[in-house]
């Protein structure tokens, strides 16, 4: 009796189970007919929060290729800019977008609010952009110098910990505003100032004044960029977590937005897995289509491509790959298996 009573209790959960399911969030975005995703923009200087480089181009380009994973060719993309992380955070969690792209994992969002974060798809990281009159090829040639940070934020506690960690005795300045910071350098008041990299190669590109300033290759801290959806829909984490597997992938494998369709004859199995010759990867993510991956990377192409055109050596920052290179290639960026 006990076991009859359990079994049927089972069948009850599943029974209530039923109409979640049915109002999933890939149904949802099929029946609106386009994605809503929110990326993180460029906030204000003031602010003093998320001082990252603008980044929303390469964020715009991972919303198109989840659109893509669930509507197929038919694929729209209604986008939300944020002006903070809090905020895109805010307006997952609130239902007013399906995805959001360019926050930073954190174990305090999780325990406030209901969201689960998914893959990386940028590593940003603090560093050091230097006059040229300094002559400082490393960060142990910062001792004594003036590096400056803006005044309470992440960069600047890390930097003043970070000095007396490795005792290299630089003098930490803060500035209230960005903007004040980045003309203190560029008159001299500053020997280095310390921030994002998206920050600083941003600086050298539209500010004249320190167009010759130099980046340093010490980094302080990894501050990653990810995708972040809520937390009750494990089907739609499963689609946007591998979609961006799917892109990784796809350039690993040399897959491109030029080459896809005639990868269809690639007897490599990863390749074989990736582009649909089998329907393992649909299923398990509930698609249709088992070509899904195809389809995205022939819309925007695979990681590389987009990281070239939006953030790279054909976009607005010009950033070489560093640490947003292929795992083989030294870098961070590594997809999960696509089966």
């Amino acid at each position: 009796m006990i076991h009859r009573f359990l079994s049927l209790i089972a069948l009850l959960g599943l029974g209530l189970a039923l109409p979640a399911s049915a109002a999933s969030t890939l149904d949802k975005v099929r029946a609106q007919g386009t994605l809503k995703c929110g990326v993180v923009g460029t906030p204000e200087d003031w602010t003093k929060a998320d001082l990252h480089g603008p980044l929303a181009g390469l964020y715009t380009e991972i919303c198109k290729a989840v659109s893509v994973t669930a509507l197929g060719g038919k694929a729209k993309v209604d986008l939300t800019p944020y002006a903070t992380e809090a905020e895109a955070e805010a307006g997952v969690a609130k239902g007013e977008v399906e995805l959001v792209v360019g926050v930073t994992p954190d174990a305090t969002t999780l325990w406030q609010r209901p969201l689960v974060f998914g893959p990386t798809v940028f590593y940003d990281a603090q560093g050091f952009l230097v006059r040229p009159d300094v002559h400082a090829t490393s960060m142990a040639g910062l001792a004594g110098k003036r590096v400056c940070a803006v005044e309470g934020t992440d960069n600047d506690r890390i930097l003043q910990a970070q000095g007396k960690l490795r005792h290299i005795g630089w003098v930490a300045l803060d500035w209230q505003e960005e903007g004040e910071m980045d003309d203190a350098l560029a008159v001299g008041r500053c020997d280095a100032v310390s921030a994002y990299l998206s920050h600083l190669a941003e600086l050298k590109i539209s500010y004249a004044p320190i167009s010759r300033d130099i980046i340093l290759p010490d980094l302080l801290a990894l501050a990653p960029a990810a995708t972040a959806y809520r937390a009750d829909d494990a089907q739609w984490g499963r689609i946007v977590d591998w979609t961006i597997h799917a892109l990784v992938q796809a350039e690993a494998s040399g897959i491109t937005q030029a080459n896809v369709a005639l990868q269809a004859t690639n007897e490599d199995p990863v390749v074989q897995r990736l582009l649909g010759t089998d329907w393992s990867a649909s299923r398990a993510l509930g698609l249709t289509a088992h070509d899904w991956a195809a389809q995205v990377i022939g819309v925007v192409g695979n990681y590389g491509e987009i990281y070239d055109r939006t953030v790279g050596e054909h976009g607005l920052l010009k950033l070489p790959r560093g640490l947003n290179a292929l795992w083989t290639n030294g870098g961070l960026m590594h997809p999960l298996a696509v089966k």
